[in-house]
């Protein structure tokens, strides 16, 4: 009777059934996501006359690096959180509940800020819930040895991400055209609820994924907990009340002391997990070494990848004829053409990985996302010094972005895979939150590189960008032979575990 039952049970393109639950879910998440960054940094740079915050641009680049950092850096106390406390299943449905909460905010037609902060700082904390314990679930719908088969659903729950972000900025796009901001805003409150939807009628199929968090903490343990996070939200409070009383605070001296904390938490994360008494192995400890310059790489990679949301958003608003085929488009629509080519050739590059097999190992493909991000911008120079003649086609951003897409391709999808096979043990949940400070590190320090814009033209801003991508892709290319010993990668795909992500 069992055989049968699991003979006849539906599948997901031959995945597990529970796929399609968080495919879904993390579809709509995503639509909330990308849809609110396809609008924020030019609604804080926006008149307060026409509704916007009225902030310079360089400012709103800032404030918007260190939102999507936050964003990315509480999935390390969330992937906490799920493993100690609360268990992934139900860190995803309370993340997605006070995201939405959050959009709800922010769609209030108030004329104060107030709203805005609270419903950001909603979306912060709602997103470290659910993005990392997400994605932990998809791994653990797959036994141990099936490493092709999880990296195969892993690509799958990937392109769930990028058709949210793909029809994201089209819809609030449009619906915040006009300065209608707060339409927008509630766009994305009800792409949240739709996820929520999908994920609670879809739960039965995850069987009893996520249920339990992997280690209880202790009652002892739940009081120092407590007294800890009781301690630092009142230091952080403190802190905070007697800077905005001295009269020297603002956005942008905020976000600069933002961007050094969150490039000090993996410094010190990762100096826990190595100096640490956690009883890590041989192999484990080897691959985390590894792991770390990964890591370095990834965070160069998205310091540049996700200056789309403010540099190349105000280029495409001021810079270029938002005209497509005579049809004329928004500036935020420009941000759904990433997403799109990535949905066109993430099959291809799937094939393309299988068909290369180890000859093209992770930190390979690691040096092709930097190298390919680099010339992204160099373009980008190009396009720039054209534009100081008037203004030139959006079709110079499609290119820019099909370059980008090249690189992200070998990448992010990679990325998350690889995380989940070299994490320790103990650190599953909490290492793929640490995947996502890499983004939290490229977002602050590129939210800063507005700086520069002071000090030399635009051309030359996109040159230096390139030029940092492009020696951070040539030397880790020197190093691709030992990162592989350390990773142990030829071994066990010939030991026939599995490819690691390809």
């Amino acid at each position: 009777m069992t055989s049968r039952t699991a003979t006849r049970e539906k599948t997901f393109f031959g995945h597990p059934r529970g796929l399609a639950t968080l495919f879904g879910t993390e579809m709509w998440e995503r639509f909330s996501w990308y849809g609110l960054r396809a609008i924020l940094a030019t609604f804080m740079a926006a008149s307060p006359a026409v509704g916007g915050l009225g902030l310079p641009q360089g400012t709103a680049q800032a404030v918007v690096g260190i939102y999507g950092a936050l964003i990315y850096l509480v999935t390390l106390p969330g992937g906490w959180v799920a493993d100690r406390v609360l268990g992934a299943r139900r860190a995803v449905l309370w993340g997605g509940l006070i995201i939405m909460c959050g959009h709800i905010s922010m769609a209030i037609p108030a004329e104060t800020g107030v709203f805005v902060a609270l419903g950001l700082f909603l979306i912060i904390v709602g997103t470290g819930l659910l993005k990392p314990n997400i994605s932990a679930m998809v791994g653990k719908l797959y036994p141990e040895d099936e490493d092709a088969r999880r990296d195969s659903g892993f690509s799958l729950f990937y392109l769930g991400i990028n058709i949210g972000a793909f029809i994201a900025p089209i819809i609030v796009g449009w619906l915040a055209a006009d300065n209608r901001w707060h339409l927008g805003f509630g766009a994305a409150a009800v792409g949240m609820a739709l996820g929520l939807t999908q994920y609670v009628l879809g739960g039965r199929y995850l069987r009893g994924v996520g249920e339990e968090p992997g280690h209880h903490l202790t009652p002892r343990e739940r009081r120092h907990f407590s007294l800890g996070l009781l301690i630092a939200v009142a230091v952080v409070a403190v802190a905070m009340a007697v800077w905005v009383t001295s009269g020297t605070f603002s956005l942008s001296a905020f976000a600069l002391v933002m961007t050094v904390f969150v490039v000090a938490v993996p410094v010190l994360y990762f100096a826990y997990i190595l100096l640490g008494s956690h009883n890590l192995t041989e192999d484990e400890r080897s691959r985390m070494k590894a792991y770390i310059w990964l890591f370095i790489s990834a965070a160069t990679f998205w310091m540049l990848y996700d200056l789309a949301p403010t540099v190349l958003l105000f280029f495409a608003q001021d810079k270029t004829d938002l005209t497509m085929f005579g049809i004329r488009i928004t500036a935020a629509t420009t941000q759904a053409f990433n997403p799109l080519l990535v949905m066109i050739f993430a099959p291809l590059f799937a094939a393309l990985w299988v068909k290369l097999g180890n000859r093209v190992t992770s930190p390979h493909k690691f040096v092709i996302a930097l190298f390919m991000n680099g010339m992204s911008f160099v373009v980008m120079a190009l396009a720039a010094a054209l534009a100081q003649h008037g203004r030139i086609s959006v079709w110079w951003l499609v290119l820019v972005y099909l370059v980008q897409v090249i690189g992200e391709l070998a990448m992010s999808p990679i990325g998350l895979s690889i995380t989940s096979k070299l994490a320790p043990a103990a650190f599953k949940s909490q290492m793929l939150g640490v995947w996502f400070i890499a983004i939290s590190v490229g977002d602050a320090v590129g939210g800063q590189t507005g700086r520069l814009r002071n000090y030399m033209s635009e051309p030359m801003y996109f040159l230096t960008l390139a030029g940092i991508a492009l020696a951070a892709s040539v030397v880790l290319f020197m190093f691709v032979g030992k990162l592989n010993a350390m990773m142990r990668e030829h071994h066990e795909e010939g030991a026939g575990a599995g490819s690691l992500p390809s």
